[in-house]
């Protein structure tokens, strides 16, 4: 077993070490969400928790880890009979996203339930992480079946496994900890209320904090049992103060003042339910029990608010995620003081970690093996930032500003390359899709728009098992194996199953597709005009694609070239950002859009083969610059069309005088042309409908 980098080793990121070791003195918490970039230390903390929690008493030979002083009247492996326990160190099961139900919840033998009556039951995961953590790595990439696995089980303290009749029960209470990348995209709303706890992680920008970072990471590497051996009396001090805030904890109180600007916070931030309020409840007691004080002050408040709202207050999908700070502290400030404190404050009571001995160009301690960056916890001082010399979340440089005015295509003397650009254009109000699905049946991602086959779902037949049994047809496989009984001599009662009668249910359950579109960005008021709807519609589709699992993307081009302004994805908040710094101005480079797009799809295709998507072209259908422009734009869209892509042009020409070149692009992509006044926000989403269906007939022809 390899050596876990030590937690007290971890630099900076107070924030995080705070919340997880929060959960270790009051596992009632519920948890944490741990949102951030890649290489900061998530996974490294949440890994290094675990050799800090208590030793697990068990019954001794329990596969379901029941106490021995008060054990599960439901377990499978009881009932238990009084007799000597088994101390076992805390555990931390990972949930690898791509893991299936069984190995999740567990497996029946199928066989054996039905030829004997035996449940015979192997444990799952979920059997594995009772009175442990459960982490779950990119918990926003998990697979929708399995998020509801573990609602269920986080809601109701138990495990349960139904197959054909066939049930069993276990306790299962864990310590649930995710982390996520929110460029991945977001998570459910019902799992994102799970976590009891939530905290943002970024990199450090100090360069001796980073300085710190790779000389531990590349101490840790070259000799992981010495750089453990080093940290081990940190490590061991900071154990003993988690028992003793256990030890603590009852004995806190929570006065009604504190329980007042709980719910004042709460109502000021409109969160939804009462979930909340129970949460920063439990995590103020905490932070009291941690600091080693018997009475909740208004600073534990404000810390847990700022550590327990945050995922919880009301908000838009695009808004950005966080707290208003300044809001909190209005709201706490208007209960006046606490009431006197009868005992002093231990010193450095809210020290995350014990101080160290040796010199450290990072006085606030220890950092990651991969990552690094300071926290935000109680007393830290806010990350630096240098927002004058960032790029902004959309990769322009600032020092770029827009031109005010521009002609709508560049003349024709300008330099290949440069094109002129016009203030971004503000999108217009986002609004609500109606539901566009795809006829027919596909077999592509999980999601909840389109028909498609799926490993969870309705039952609509059965078929012979490739591999492992997963999901039984009792009625087909009892149909099977009943001509047989004779022959295999059956005389008592039981039903005589051999391998090759058992029969895979195939069900039905909704897919998700994606949206590309192709957009028009070069000059003139109609241009911007028309960039402001597409926008408008775009983020409605984004917003529509957060609840239904779709994947949506945006090529735009102007000048001399195209780009992908927005890879296809799910991320509402990166999705929002990048469209709207998205600039308009110059010529009208058509083939060069449609062939970017025609890549962006190949690529996906490479990437989900089994994702269907629609193309939405928006442009008058002008092409200029280069050599014979319309002519290489009528060769691209027959490149799309002889992929089968499913296409829509919206024709944006305006005037008395129409050259209809938008329609001879729809019909050179063999898609459907419409106008710009049919550019409206129900009257896009209708669109996508219907052109979807005529794909999925033209599928169904095929």
């Amino acid at each position: 077993m390899s050596t876990p980098y030590p937690f007290t080793a971890i630099v900076g990121q107070d924030d995080l070490r705070l919340a997880l070791l929060l959960n270790a003195v009051s596992p009632a918490v519920g948890g944490v969400l741990v949102r951030g970039e890649k290489g900061t230390a998530k996974s490294t903390a949440v890994r290094a928790l675990a050799s800090l929690l208590p030793e697990v008493a068990t019954v001794t030979g329990c596969r379901f880890s029941c106490a021995p002083h008060a054990p599960d009247p439901g377990c499978p492996d009881g009932p238990h009979e009084p007799g000597p326990a088994t101390d076992r160190p805390a555990r931390m099961v990972e949930l690898p996203v791509g893991a299936s139900e069984d190995r999740l919840v567990g497996a029946l033998d199928i066989e054996r339930a039905l030829a004997d009556g035996v449940k015979a039951f192997e444990p799952g995961l979920l059997a594995d992480a009772h009175r442990g953590i459960l982490y779950v790595d990119e918990v926003n990439l998990l697979h929708d079946h399995l998020v509801d696995l573990l609602l269920d089980a986080a809601a109701m303290g138990a495990s349960y496994v139904e197959r054909e009749g066939v049930s069993v029960r276990h306790a299962a209470r864990f310590l649930l900890v995710g982390t996520m990348n929110p460029e991945e995209g977001e998570l459910r709303p019902q799992l994102l209320d799970r976590f009891g706890l939530t905290v943002e992680v970024t990199a450090s920008r100090e360069p001796e904090q980073r300085v710190a970072v790779v000389k531990r990471r590349l101490a840790y590497d070259d000799a992981p049992g010495a750089f453990a051996e080093r940290w081990a009396g940190d490590e061991s001090a900071l154990r003993e103060r988690i028992v003793a805030a256990r030890a603590l904890l009852p004995e806190v109180r929570l006065g009604d003042g504190a329980l007042l600007r709980i719910a004042a916070a709460c109502a000021a931030f409109e969160v939804d339910g009462m979930r909340a309020d129970i949460v920063m409840a439990r995590t103020a007691t905490a932070l009291a029990a941690w600091a080693g004080r018997r009475d909740v002050r208004a600073e534990d408040v404000r810390q847990a608010a700022l550590l327990a709202l945050p995922h919880r207050r009301r908000r838009n999908p695009f808004d950005a995620p966080g707290l208003d700070e300044d809001k909190l502290d209005e709201v706490l400030d208007g209960f006046g003081p606490d009431e006197p404190e009868p005992e002093p404050e231990p010193p450095a009571a809210q020290d995350c970690a014990p101080d160290e001995e040796e010199p450290d160009p990072d006085p606030d301690g220890p950092e990651g093996p991969d990552d690094g960056g300071p926290g935000g916890g109680p007393g830290a001082p806010p990350p630096p930032r240098d927002d004058a010399a960032a790029p902004d979340s959309a990769g322009t440089d600032p020092g770029d500003a827009p031109r005010p005015t521009e002609a709508p295509d560049a003349p024709a003397g300008q330099p290949v390359g440069v094109a002129p650009e016009q203030p971004a254009a503000a999108a217009s109000e986002a609004f609500r899709t109606r539901t566009l699905t795809v006829p027919g049946l596909g077999e592509g991602a999980a999601g909840r728009r389109s028909r498609a086959r799926t490993e969870h779902g309705r039952t609509t037949g059965d078929r012979r098992p490739r591999g492992a049994l997963t999901k039984l047809h009792l009625s087909a496989t009892v149909r099977a194996a009943a001509p047989h009984q004779r022959a295999r001599g059956r005389s008592g009662p039981g039903l005589l199953v051999r391998r090759d009668d058992l029969r895979q249910a195939t069900r039905e359950g909704r897919e998700g597709n994606l949206v590309l579109f192709a957009v028009d960005a070069s000059g003139s008021m109609a241009a911007r005009r028309r960039m402001s709807a597409v926008k408008g519609a775009v983020l409605s589709l984004l917003l529509d694609a957060y609840q239904r699992r779709d994947k949506v993307g945006l090529v735009t081009f102007r000048g001399a070239d195209a780009a992908l302004a927005l890879p296809p994805t799910s991320s509402v908040d990166t999705a929002a950002t990048r469209l709207a710094s998205l600039a308009t101005g110059g010529r009208t480079p058509l083939a060069a859009g449609l062939l970017r797009a025609r890549e962006v799809l190949r690529v996906e295709r490479l990437r989900d083969p089994a994702r269907r998507a629609l193309l939405v072209v928006v442009t008058d259908g002008r092409a200029t610059g280069g050599v014979e422009p319309v002519r290489r734009a009528s060769r691209a869209a027959g490149l799309l069309a002889a992929d089968g892509v499913a296409s829509v042009v919206v024709d944006c020409e305006s005037g008395p005088v129409r050259l209809g070149l938008a329609g001879r692009l729809a019909a050179d992509l063999g898609g459907t042309p419409v106008t710009l006044e049919e550019l409206r926000a129900d009257a896009l989403a209708g669109l996508v409908k219907d052109v979807r269906g005529a794909a999925g007939a033209r599928g169904r022809v095929a």
